[in-house]
């Protein structure tokens, strides 16, 4: 499995640590960057790398990092395809794919410790999806909110 991996500066150290062990659990890593922790980095940048890489089939699943997480996980989500979500406990980070199929796992280096971030990975890369008929039913409701809303443009967007 290859997995594209990528994080802002904040990130930035827990990205090279987690890009070894992906690598120790028999996995290709798409290093996405950042390539050096450089405060002025955003984590859209990074969320839409491994977003694109994922829907291009470059890469199987992806792993975010940010300062918290929640940045980089609205960020990615805004990408058609891309079920992600932030996990700081290992039952949501194997659930999240058995159960919704989750194709990107988002941490907050600033919540999580080294050793938890390590778990979580281990947990989420060994997770399959269920294919189970519940769950296929929910996810083809959450496409279809995808597909209404896809041409909709945000309120609190910038105009």
């Amino acid at each position: 499995m290859r997995i594209a991996i990528g994080a802002d500066h904040a990130g930035f150290d827990m990205k090279e640590d987690l890009a070894r062990q992906i690598q120790e659990l028999s996995c290709d890593v798409l290093d996405l960057g950042a390539h050096k922790a450089e405060p002025s980095d955003d984590y859209p940048d990074f969320a839409e790398a491994v977003g694109k890489a994922i829907l291009e089939g470059k890469a199987e699943r992806g792993v975010l990092i940010c300062g918290s997480g929640v940045g980089a996980s609205v960020a990615v989500n805004k990408i058609p395809g891309i079920r992600a979500a932030v996990c700081h406990d290992a039952y949501s980070a194997h659930q999240g794919v058995e159960h919704d199929n989750m194709n990107v796992l988002v941490l907050g280096s600033r919540i999580i410790g080294p050793e938890l971030a390590r778990e979580l990975v281990r947990a989420y890369l060994a997770a399959q999806f269920s294919g189970e008929e519940r769950h296929l039913r929910r996810l083809a409701k959450v496409d279809a909110i995808e597909k209404r809303y896809l041409s909709v443009k945000s309120a609190h967007s910038p105009q």
